[in-house]
């Protein structure tokens, strides 16, 4: 049974989430710890929680999902796996930070550990999760699902009845709106999503009641 605990981080309110199962392994997706306190917060959860984190994963290369990196990686020594597609994005944080939180970004940025692809799996204790290629927010935004959980992370691709921006660069909408339909078709009803920002909800809610979703 996974154990998943989600901090509420960032000036952007993003979704960090820090899973782990009965083995203690766990893995942190989307570290968006900025603040000095929500730094140590996520750190000190994991300390007391006795867990061992196996495996830092970004769903996509934006700057608010990705601030709190550096924290991970000093403290346990994990380097960020991130999409391919989104290789220009995460080589560009500072320059996000500046553009859209108008910062001077100086925090270390750890060197990405992996660039994954479609169907690669983050193995922890007794659980895998997988990972769905969901353009359209970015070029490599990416679901990561738990088959036997029924759990999807969902980063910014798919919110509760609503969707990530794609005015940004890289966005397309066509993209995501192929992506929702992939999701709604490929992971079951009753799958819990765990979104990027806001509250979680479901892949039966959506599919009848999100209008971006083209059924």
């Amino acid at each position: 049974m996974l154990n998943i605990k989600r901090f509420v981080f960032n000036m952007f309110q993003e979704n960090t989430y820090v899973v782990s199962d009965e083995t203690r392994e766990a893995v942190v997706i989307d570290c968006g710890a900025f603040y000095d306190e929500e730094r140590q917060a996520i750190t000190e959860y994991i300390k007391q929680e006795k867990l061992t984190p196996k495996h830092l994963i970004a769903t996509h290369g934006h700057i608010d999902h990705n601030f709190g990196n550096d924290t991970i990686f000093n403290m346990f020594g994990l380097k960020p796996n991130v999409p391919a597609a989104d290789e220009p994005l995460i080589g560009d944080l500072r320059r996000q930070a500046a553009l859209f939180c108008q910062l001077d970004y100086q925090q270390e940025i750890p060197p990405v550990g992996h660039f994954y692809t479609e169907e690669e799996t983050f193995s922890f204790g007794n659980h895998t999760l997988h990972a769905l290629s969901t353009p359209g927010h970015t070029p490599g935004s990416t679901v990561l699902y738990d088959n036997d959980e029924r759990i999807a992370f969902s980063g910014d691709t798919l919110f509760r009845f609503s969707i990530g921006r794609t005015d940004f660069q890289f966005g397309s909408f066509d993209d995501i709106q192929r992506s929702l339909k992939r999701i709604i078709t490929t992971l079951p009803a009753d799958t819990v999503v765990l979104t990027g920002h806001g509250p979680q909800t479901n892949i039966g809610e959506e599919a009848k009641g999100n209008p971006y979703i083209e059924t």
